[in-house]
C-alpha cells in the first residue's frame, strides 16, 4: 500500500469514529442515551469472550490536600471554619472591637457595599474580597456534590433497581446536574426579571453602562456560578469523573465558560453574563434528567424528556446565543460615549476592540454547542427511527467490570 493510500484509509477511518460518536458508549453525551441493559440481564452473556472474575481493589486514598473535594466530611470541616470564627468575633466584638466590622464575614457572605445606596435597593460593587467568597464555595460545591451523588442519588438509584457501581456513580453525577441546573436555571430567570434585560432585551446589555453596582442577588449568583465552574473543572483535571471520549471538549468547554465568567465581571458585564448563563443552564436541567431517566430504563418516558430537552437546546443554546451574539455585533455601539473607552479606574472597559474580545469566547462556546448539536440531532432521530430503547447491548456505558 503506498504511503498516500495509507494516509487516506487512516483519514477515512478517524472521519468514520467522529460520525458514530453518537454509537459510543464512552461518550458524554452519546453514551448515557444508548440502551441500557436490562436489570435482570447477567453481565457476562453479553460477552463474546471469557471476562476475567472480578477483584475489587482498594483505591488509593486522596492527599490531604484534595480530600475535600471527595470527602463531604473534610469539606464540612473547612465550611465550618469561617462560621465558627465569625461567631467568635461577633460574640467578643461588644468588648473588644464595638463597632467593628467582622472581618471573617467577607469569605461567605457578599462584600462591596456600595455607601449611599438605598436600603430598600442596595447595591454592590466588586472587591478583592470576592476571592476569598468564590474559594469558600467552589468548597461548599464539593460538599453538596457529594452528599447529593452518596446520600441522595444513590439510594434513589438502586430503589429503582440499579446495582453496579459505575452506573450508581454516573446516576449520582447526573441527579447532582438535575439539582445544580434546575435551582440555578429557575434563579437565573428569577434574576433577569429584576434586570431591564427581561426576557433578552439585549439593547440593555449595552444602554447605561458601566452597570458596576449590582444588586445583591445578582453579585452572589454570579459568584457562586464562578464558584461552581471552577469545582467543576477541579473534577475534571482530578480525574474525579471517568474521561469521556469528548473529555476534551468538557476541559475546552469549562476553560471557555470561566473566561467568560470572569473576564464578563470584571468588566461590568454582568448583564449579558446572566442573560449566558442561564441560556446554558435551563437545557442542561432537562439533559441530565433525560439520561437519569435512561440510566433507570423509563423508556418513554426518557424519549419525550429527550424530545424537551432538544426543543430547549435549540432555543437556549442556540436561538438564544446567536441573539447575544448578534447583539454584541450590531449593538455594542449603543454604549454612552463616555463609556466607549479603557478607563478601568473608572469602571469603564469598552474601547472599541473590545466587540471582539467579547465575541470571540461566545463564538467559540457556540462552536461547542454545535459540535454536541451535531451528536444531539443524530441521537434524536435515531430514537425516532428506532422506537425501541431496551435491547441488550454489548456497547452498553460502563458495562462489563465494576469500578
Amino acid at each position: 500500500m503506498t504511503l498516500r493510500n495509507r494516509q487516506r484509509s487512516t483519514s477515512i477511518q478517524a472521519l468514520t469514529e467522529r460520525l458514530s460518536l453518537e454509537l459510543d458508549p464512552s461518550h458524554h453525551l452519546a453514551g448515557p442515551f444508548l440502551p441500557q441493559t436490562p436489570f435482570d440481564s447477567a453481565a457476562s452473556s453479553r460477552h463474546s469472550s471469557p471476562v476475567p472474575p472480578y477483584r475489587k481493589v482498594k483505591q488509593p486514598q486522596p492527599s490531604a490536600l484534595i480530600r475535600w473535594v471527595v470527602e463531604p466530611v473534610s469539606a464540612l470541616r473547612i465550611l465550618f471554619v469561617p462560621l465558627v470564627l465569625f461567631i467568635g468575633w461577633e460574640s467578643l466584638r461588644p468588648y473588644a472591637t464595638p463597632g467593628a466590622p467582622n472581618p471573617f464575614a467577607r469569605t461567605f457572605l457578599l462584600s462591596g457595599y456600595v455607601p449611599g445606596s438605598l436600603p430598600e435597593d442596595p447595591r454592590y460593587a466588586k472587591s478583592y474580597w470576592d476571592l476569598a467568597f468564590i474559594a469558600y464555595y467552589v468548597v461548599f460545591f464539593a460538599f453538596v456534590r457529594q452528599v447529593s451523588m452518596v446520600n441522595i442519588c444513590t439510594p434513589l438509584a438502586r430503589y429503582f433497581g440499579i446495582k453496579k457501581e459505575a452506573k450508581l456513580t454516573r446516576f449520582g453525577e447526573q441527579g447532582y446536574a438535575v439539582i445544580y441546573f434546575a435551582f440555578f436555571g429557575a434563579w437565573g430567570v428569577r434574576i433577569m426579571g429584576q434586570l431591564p434585560t427581561s426576557w433578552y432585551q439585549t439593547e440593555h446589555f449595552w444602554k447605561d453602562y458601566p452597570h458596576w453596582d449590582m444588586k445583591p442577588e445578582l453579585k452572589r449568583y454570579y459568584l457562586m456560578q464562578m464558584a461552581y465552574w471552577l469545582h467543576q473543572l477541579l473534577v475534571l483535571v482530578l480525574g474525579l469523573e471517568k474521561p469521556r471520549k469528548d473529555f476534551r471538549e468538557l476541559v475546552a468547554h469549562h476553560i471557555v465558560t470561566l473566561w467568560l465568567v470572569g473576564w464578563s465581571y470584571l468588566t461590568n458585564l454582568t448583564l449579558i453574563g446572566n442573560a449566558v448563563y442561564l441560556s446554558m443552564d435551563i437545557p442542561d436541567a432537562f439533559f441530565a434528567f433525560s439520561k437519569c431517566l435512561n440510566y433507570i430504563q423509563w423508556n418513554r418516558a426518557k424519549l419525550v424528556s429527550f424530545a424537551v430537552f432538544f426543543v430547549m437546546w435549540t432555543y437556549f443554546r442556540h436561538y438564544l446565543n446567536l441573539v447575544i451574539l448578534w447583539s454584541v455585533w450590531t449593538q455594542f455601539d449603543l454604549l454612552p460615549v463616555v463609556s466607549q473607552q479603557w478607563k478601568p479606574e473608572d469602571g469603564v472597559w469598552l474601547a472599541g476592540w473590545m466587540r471582539y474580545q467579547i465575541f470571540t469566547p461566545l463564538a467559540l462556546l457556540q462552536l461547542l454547542n454545535l459540535f454536541w448539536y451535531f451528536l444531539i440531532v443524530r441521537i434524536f432521530v435515531r430514537a425516532l427511527i428506532t422506537a425501541e430503547a431496551t435491547d441488550e447491548r454489548s456497547d452498553d456505558e460502563d458495562d462489563g467490570k465494576e469500578d
